[in-house]
């Protein structure tokens, strides 16, 4: 139209051609009326939000007031070019490329539904976007989006007004579960910040894409009672579903969730749940909602000369009838409204200055970097009083409004307060409404009470140590009074005497172990805990580490070659003495740092795990070594020491009792009456089966034999020391006996050699008698033949005699027994009794 006027003929005309002219340029010609500027608009009439079904009747309504106005943009008329973008960056795609490369040029776009406007304001950065329903932070970012305006406040306004409410009702732990879409990661960022800086904790943060029964089981699964909620309406429905089914609502739940629903969201009929109208009701009941303020509370009259009521009568009007609560975006509609007069109110503004630089509006293209930069700053600059309340853009273009807070109460929702982010002022009812009592707990109410130990167990565990240590006493006098006693010298009684001690000394460490917050005060408690840990280590020590100390001498003794055992033979004393203070050594070595917990009081350090990887390694180690070496040597028999097989017993005993013990107590550690019993009970029965084990023998035998007395005397008369005592002549018997075997071997290997001679003999014999009866029937008769004595052709010892032979025997031969003694050292009848046994053995 524009070329056509144009390229009118300039000749002269009649006065009907005129007249035809004039009145085709009154109807066709922008010059001649009203220009019209183009919006390229995007209503999403279904999908997740389905805001264009009330918010398109309200932009279409403030055109038409815009257009009718003589004081706004007199010279042009705002045309509005929508699609149904069903809020689907998808189709959003398709109807975008329309909007673009379809004449007419369009001067702004209005994008609706966080989504779709992303990408919108990404793909055309050089167009003007302005939306109404909007509330991603993302698109406050001006690197992204430099042409994007929004009369919806952003969704981080929200997160100030949750801070408020969660420090007014004193919650200090919030969990979350979001839908996995941009709007709400990014709100939940901005909102983690904030609550961090309040000094609140977010423990759980839960997602979902399209199925939250997952994300709900963990959050009941994790104990979460302050759940704020981000998601669309429709996944809502799904949501509170499955926390109706988890029961994650009632007295100890507050849900927060956005405020933008429909009135009757968890009312509607949804296929994709399989919950009642009455459960939805129940489940949701409580929740709080937070929202930017929509509608002006206040009756004042704006810039399209219309009261906040009289706007909803209208669109009430304009809508046929339909039911709010079930019509999408009735809420957003004062925004899509003030949205169209922002746009009519900055374009107005740039009139002036674009006729002062030579353009117009409606030479306006995408190209044109003038016109744009002068709508830039209207847009920035804009502040007027709308339906929805003021009206005024942030330096991120986003709308700055009021938070309604909202609690449902009964089924309907009720206005519980306002909270301006501006100014940090918080509007309040006070007629919220709970459940319980009051605002519930922000996590399980825990009651500080101190724990402490069964009197009763500790008195009766005290009783049985006190006697073990009375026995412990007796047994060590015993030892010490019969030290003279050869039986008692033969067991190395020094070393007993360090078992006795130390057994007394681990259960001396019973008392202590039992002593807490109700016999000290607690700055005491790191010297009881300093106390008990040195007297057992120290008693465990002492007592294991002597009966280590003996069974590692036993078996290093009995297991070298026999040239080696006779250097050993002789026994050191101070070399025990000196292995059994290595072995104590290692107890002095560490310095537990202990600190003090308040309610159930133990020992701890600030490297308890490092002192106990390290002591328990070594102890377990020696622990295993010794049960090794006793089960080494269990077969033998020793002088030198003679109680060594009890010993062996003893440490089975104390190495299964400690390798339980250890990690059960560990186990236990919160548990502080089974906790005591298990450890002391087994330090108890360790030292008691210990003691009667190695000292009841004993005392048995001296009692019942009257050893102390006979081997006294004799002790005293001959002044031997316990190197003249029977194991030396067990060692000789020893030797003797391999010196008897290997003559016996030698003897044997003659007496056959002999028989084999005398097989011979006895043959050629035969042979000499066969032909002298030949030569008898021949000749005269013969010789008589002296008979020689019987004795000489006597066997030897334990063989048979053999056939008797009429015919005597060479010299060389009939003293054959005399062989037993010829070359032998020791006689048969030299042996000694104990002797002869060991050679028929």
């Amino acid at each position: 139209m524009k070329r056509l006027c144009q390229n009118l003929p300039r000749r002269p005309v009649s006065r009907y051609s005129l007249t035809f002219i004039l009145t085709v340029l009154s109807c066709s010609c922008p010059a001649l009326g009203k220009k019209k500027l183009y919006i390229g608009a995007l209503f999403p009439m279904s999908g997740g939000w389905p805001g264009g079904q009330a918010c398109l009747p309200a932009a279409q309504m403030a055109l038409d007031l815009v257009n009718n106005r003589t004081d706004i943009l007199p010279d042009y008329e705002l045309e509005l070019i929508h699609y149904d973008s069903m809020c689907d960056p998808g189709e959003a795609t398709k109807l975008l490329y329309d909007l673009l490369y379809t004449e007419p040029i369009k001067i702004v776009l209005m994008p609706g539904c966080s989504s779709v406007s992303t990408l919108v304001a990404e793909a055309a950065p050089r167009y003007w976007n302005l939306s109404y329903g909007s509330s991603s932070p993302a698109l406050s970012n001006r690197q992204r989006f430099p042409t994007f305006f929004r009369t919806h406040p952003s969704a981080t306004l929200h997160n100030p007004t949750r801070v408020q409410l969660f420090q007014k009702w004193k919650w200090t732990k919030i969990a979350t579960i979001q839908q996995t879409t941009e709007v709400f990661t990014s709100t939940l960022d901005d909102l983690e910040e904030r609550v961090k800086e309040a000094g609140i904790e977010i423990s759980v943060r839960q997602s979902f894409l399209t199925d939250p029964a997952v994300a709900v089981k963990n959050l009941k699964r994790q104990d979460a009672r302050i759940i704020v909620g981000l998601f669309y309406e429709t996944e809502a429905r799904k949501v509170f579903c499955e926390v109706y089914k988890e029961k994650l609502y009632g007295k100890k739940y507050v849900w927060f969730l956005i405020g933008w629903y429909a009135d009757n969201w968890f009312k509607i009929k949804d296929p994709s749940i399989n919950c009642t109208v009455e459960q939805m009701t129940e489940a949701v009941e409580g929740h709080v909602t937070t929202e930017i303020v929509m509608l002006n509370p206040e009756t004042v009259r704006g810039a399209s000369n219309l009261t906040s009521q009289e706007f909803l009568a209208q669109l009430m009007s304009k809508l046929g009838g339909k039911n709010p609560e079930e019509t999408g975006g009735f809420q957003e509609a004062p925004l899509a409204y003030d949205a169209v007069w922002a746009l009519a109110l900055a374009l107005n503004k740039t009139v002036g200055p674009l006729r002062a630089k030579g353009h117009r509006l409606e030479d306006f293209n995408y190209n044109n970097r003038d016109i744009t930069a002068e709508i830039y700053r209207a847009m920035n600059t804009s502040s007027f009083e709308g339906v929805s309340g003021h009206v005024v853009f942030d330096a991120q273009g986003s709308r700055m409004a009021w938070t309604l807070i909202e609690q449902l109460q009964g089924g309907s929702y009720k206005k519980i307060g306002y909270y301006d982010s501006t100014k940090g002022n918080l509007s309040w009812y006070g007629n919220d409404k709970w459940i319980g009592s009051g605002p519930p707990a922000d996590q399980t109410v825990v009651i500080e009470e101190f724990r402490y130990l069964s009197q009763k167990l500790f008195v009766s565990v005290s009783v049985f140590a006190g006697l073990g240590i009375l026995l412990g006493i007796v047994c060590l006098t015993f030892n010490i009074y019969n030290s003279n006693v050869r039986y008692i010298q033969n067991s190395q009684p020094y070393l007993n005497n360090m078992t006795a001690v130390g057994c007394m000394m681990s259960l001396a460490a019973v008392f202590p172990l039992g002593i807490d917050g109700l016999h000290v005060h607690r700055k005491q408690f790191p010297i009881i805990c300093q106390f008990r840990l040195w007297l057992l280590g120290l008693g465990f020590s002492l007592a294991y580490g002597s009966m280590f100390t003996k069974i590692w001498w036993v078996h290093t003794v009995f297991t070298k070659k026999d040239e080696k055992k006779d250097k050993k033979k002789h026994l050191e004393p101070w070399k025990l003495y000196a292995t059994v203070g290595v072995l104590l050594a290692f107890s002095f070595l560490g310095d537990l740092d202990v600190l003090i917990q308040p309610l159930l009081e133990h020992c701890n350090s600030e490297k308890m795990n490092t002192w106990l990887g390290v002591v328990y390694g070594y102890k377990g180690l020696l622990l295993l070594l010794g049960i090794f070496l006793a089960y080494e040597t269990k077969s033998i028999s020793t002088e030198k020491i003679n109680d060594h097989r009890a010993v062996g017993m003893a440490i089975y005993n104390v190495a299964v009792l400690c390798m339980i013990t250890a990690p059960v107590t560990m186990i236990l550690s919160s548990q502080q009456d089974a906790s005591f019993a298990f450890a002391s009970l087994a330090i108890v029965f360790s030292v008691y089966i210990t003691l009667v084990v190695l000292f009841v023998p004993k005392m048995r035998r001296l009692i019942t034999r009257g050893e102390w007395q006979s081997d006294a005397q004799e002790t005293m008369k001959t002044g031997s020391s316990t190197n003249n005592n029977d194991e030396e002549k067990s060692r000789q018997l020893e030797r003797e006996n391999k010196e008897l075997q290997k003559i016996i071997q030698e003897k044997e290997e003659r007496v056959s050699e002999l028989r084999n001679q005398l097989s011979e003999r006895q043959a050629l014999r035969s042979r000499r008698r066969a032909s002298t009866i030949t030569n008898q029937n021949h000749s005269p008769p013969p010789f008589s033949i002296t008979q020689s004595d019987p004795r000489s052709l006597a066997p030897p010892p334990g063989y048979p005699a053999p056939a008797s032979d009429p015919h005597p025997v060479p010299q060389s031969f009939a003293n054959s027994s005399s062989l037993y003694q010829s070359d032998s050292k020791i006689s048969r009848n030299k042996c000694h009794t104990s002797r002869l046994q060991l050679l028929y053995k």
